[in-house]
C-alpha cells in the first residue's frame, strides 16, 4: 500500500478510537445545541480562520490549548482559506487541490486538517469547519481560468469527500459560505451541503456564514440541511444593534437556533479604518451579552490579529492593519472575559432560557450604547421563572424590573461583574412584583472593572449558588 494511503488509514483509525462521542444536535425546543446525551452546549467560538493555512502543528496546539483553557468550546476555521488559500501552501508545503481541482484533493494537505480535528478533540474543542472561503464560488476565482473554482457538480463531490473523511469525528460542525452572500451561487452551496450529508450520513450539524450585517436565514432558513442560523453583525459602528439581528432570526418559523458567528473583533479598527480607534474589550462584552440575552445559544469572539494568524517577524500578506502577532494577542482581555459569560449562563437553568425585554419597565434606548437587555428562564407568557438577568452597559440613574414572573416570596439579588466574573450578593428582598434601584453606591466596584454590570435576580428558595465561576 502506498505510504500516503497508510497514513490516511492510521489517521482515520486514530480519530475513531480517541475522540469522545460528543456529536452535537439541536435541543428538543429548537433553541439551543446539546451534546449527544442532552448536556447543554454553550457555543463560545473563536475565529481562527487561517489556522489550517498559517500555523504548523506546534502553533495549532498552542493556539487551541490557550482557547480551551479560557473556556472556548468552538474554533471556527477554514480548509481552503481566504488569503491565497489555493496558491500559497500550508506550513507543511502543501496545497489543498491538485491542479486547483476540488475533485482532486491533495492527501498531504488534508493530513494537517486531520491533525487539527484530532488535537481539537483531545482538548475538548469543536471545529466549526468551513470547506472553503466563500470567494471561491464566484466567477473568476480560479487562479488560471476565467471561471469559479467551485461549481454545483464539483462542490457536491468535494462535500462528499469531506463528509466521508470526517464522518467518525464527533467534534465537527460544518459551516458553508464564508463571508459572502449566496446570490446566484445558491445551487453550489446546496450541492456542497448535500454532498456533506451523503458523505457523513448526516451526522454533523450545518450552517452558513454570511457577509457582515447579513444572516443565513435570508437564503437558507427553510432548507432542511440548515440546522441553525448564523449571523455576522460585523465590525462597523460601536454599540451596533446586534440584539435586533438575533431577535429577527429568533422569531422565524420554523424555529431554529441562532448565533452571532462574527461580531466586532477586538483590536480591529472601527469601520475598518486605521484612523479610528480599535474595538476594545468593552465593545466585545456589550455585543456578546446583547446577543446572548436576545436569544442566541452562544457567541463567537474574534481578534483582528488572530483570525489571520499575523506574525510580526514574517513577511506575509496581512489584512486590516494588525497591531501585534497572533500569539501575543491570545491573552487580550476580551477573550478571557467572554469565558465569564459562558460561566454565567451555565450557572443557571440553561435550556429553558428565553429573552424577556417586556420585563423592563420604562424607557430603553433601542439603538444606543446604554441599551439594557433582559433574559429569564421559564415559559413565554407564564409566571414560572426562577431567575431574571439584566445586562446594563452603564450605570443607570433608575430602572425597574417586573418580578411577577418569579413565583417566589423572596428574591436574591446579585451584581455580576462581566470583567472579573465576580458576583456580589446585594440583598435578599421581598418579592413585591417590582425590583428597582437608584442607589448605585451599593455596587462594589473593584479596580479594573468596567462600566457594565449584570443584575441577577433569583428565586431565593432555589438556593442557587453565586452566578458565574
Amino acid at each position: 500500500m502506498p505510504r500516503h494511503l497508510i497514513i490516511a488509514v492510521i489517521t482515520v483509525l486514530a480519530l475513531h478510537l480517541t475522540l469522545p462521542a460528543q456529536s452535537l444536535k439541536v435541543s428538543d425546543n429548537k433553541r439551543f445545541l446539546v451534546e449527544a446525551d442532552g448536556t447543554p452546549f454553550f457555543w463560545l467560538g473563536d475565529t481562527g480562520w487561517e489556522m489550517l493555512h498559517r500555523l504548523d502543528r506546534t502553533g495549532m496546539e498552542h493556539y487551541m490549548r490557550n482557547r480551551a483553557e479560557k473556556g472556548f468550546t468552538v474554533i471556527q476555521t477554514v480548509i481552503v482559506s481566504e488569503i491565497n488559500g489555493l496558491t500559497f501552501p500550508n506550513m507543511e508545503g502543501n496545497l489543498p487541490f491538485i491542479d486547483f481541482d476540488p475533485e482532486h484533493p491533495d492527501e498531504a494537505y488534508f493530513e494537517l486538517v486531520d491533525y487539527a480535528v484530532q488535537k481539537a478533540g483531545e482538548l475538548g474543542l469543536v471545529l466549526a469547519l468551513l470547506p472553503t472561503w466563500g470567494s471561491y464560488v464566484l466567477p473568476g476565482s480560479h487562479p488560471l481560468l476565467n471561471q469559479a473554482v467551485f461549481t454545483p457538480e464539483n462542490a457536491f463531490h468535494y462535500g462528499r469527500y469531506l463528509g466521508d473523511r470526517y464522518k467518525d469525528a464527533p467534534n465537527i460542525v460544518w459551516v458553508l459560505g464564508g463571508d459572502r452572500p449566496t446570490g446566484p451561487q445558491v445551487e453550489t452551496w446546496d450541492a456542497m451541503a448535500l454532498g456533506l450529508e451523503e458523505g457523513d450520513h448526516d451526522k454533523h450539524l450545518k450552517t452558513y456564514h454570511p457577509r457582515g450585517q447579513q444572516t443565513s436565514s435570508t437564503w437558507f432558513h427553510d432548507r432542511e440541511w440548515l440546522d441553525f442560523n448564523m449571523i455576522q453583525t460585523g465590525h462597523t459602528a460601536p454599540s451596533f444593534n446586534v440584539y435586533d439581528w438575533i431577535t429577527n432570526d429568533y422569531q422565524l418559523d420554523p424555529v431554529k437556533p441562532v448565533v452571532n458567528g462574527e461580531p466586532a473583533y477586538e483590536d480591529i479598527g472601527i469601520w475598518f479604518n486605521p484612523a479610528n480607534p480599535r474595538h476594545d474589550d468593552y465593545e466585545i462584552r456589550k455585543q456578546a451579552y446583547w446577543s446572548v440575552f436576545a436569544g442566541a445559544f452562544g457567541h463567537t469572539y474574534g481578534n483582528n490579529n488572530i483570525w489571520q494568524m499575523h506574525r510580526d517577524e514574517v513577511e506575509q500578506e496581512s489584512r486590516i492593519w494588525p497591531n501585534m502577532s497572533w500569539d501575543k494577542a491570545l491573552d487580550r482581555p476580551g477573550s478571557g472575559q467572554l469565558g465569564y459569560l459562558r460561566q454565567l449562563m451555565e450557572s443557571r437553568p440553561f435550556l429553558s432560557r428565553i429573552p424577556s425585554q417586556e420585563l423592563l419597565m420604562g424607557g430603553n434606548p433601542s439603538f444606543a450604547s446604554d441599551h439594557i437587555r433582559l433574559t429569564r428562564d421559564g415559559t413565554p407568557g407564564e409566571n414560572d421563572a426562577t431567575y431574571i438577568m439584566a445586562y446594563l452597559p452603564y450605570y443607570r440613574g433608575f430602572f425597574e424590573i417586573n418580578t411577577e414572573v418569579v413565583p417566589a416570596e423572596k428574591l436574591n439579588v446579585w451584581f455580576y461583574d462581566p470583567v472579573t466574573g465576580k458576583a456580589f450578593l446585594k440583598d435578599t428582598i421581598e418579592n413585591t412584583g417590582l425590583f428597582s434601584i437608584s442607589n448605585w453606591e451599593v455596587v462594589k466596584r473593584e479596580p479594573g472593572s468596567g462600566p457594565d454590570w449584570v443584575v441577577v435576580i433569583d428565586d431565593a428558595s432555589k438556593d442557587y449558588e453565586a452566578p458565574g465561576p
